[in-house]
């Protein structure tokens, strides 16, 4: 995880006024329910949009497993998203080999590191699309 749990509550405070913008990139708050325990997981991530969705990568720093906010939207793809003040619901899904490439590039320009940690690991880093649900 790039940041601590005070990262997401002073993002959640200030409507993102205080951690939407890091370190030259932008962050979001993705809200996961665990996958064990039940209780909502709140994680801040770097995004960009493509088209009216958003990514995500699933990097942990190019660590062998994956991080656990992906486990779980892997066992419970609705989750909630906080970009700025805007908060909603959204499916997220893995990005299908055929679009990772262009996804991956924009989430690269983004985060120069995500090439270095694909290249520290054997698994494939996914690219996690978020798909805003209907109203």
């Amino acid at each position: 995880m790039l940041f601590g749990k005070e990262h997401v509550e002073r993002y959640q405070a200030t409507d993102g006024a205080e951690g939407h913008e890091w370190q030259g990139t932008t962050t979001l708050i993705l809200t996961t329910i665990g996958r064990k325990s039940g209780q909502r997981r709140s994680t801040p991530l770097i995004y960009q949009r493509h088209g009216d969705d958003l990514l995500v990568v699933a990097s942990k720093g190019g660590a062998d497993d994956p991080p656990l906010w992906y486990l779980n939207l892997q066992a419970d793809p609705e989750v909630e998203v906080q970009v700025l003040g805007d908060r909603f619901k959204a499916r997220a899904r893995t990005a299908t080999p055929e679009e990772k490439p262009e996804m991956w590039s924009i989430m690269a320009a983004a985060w120069p590191a995500y090439d270095e940690y694909q290249t520290k690991t054997e698994r494939e880093i996914p690219v996690v699309v978020l798909e805003r649900a209907a109203a």
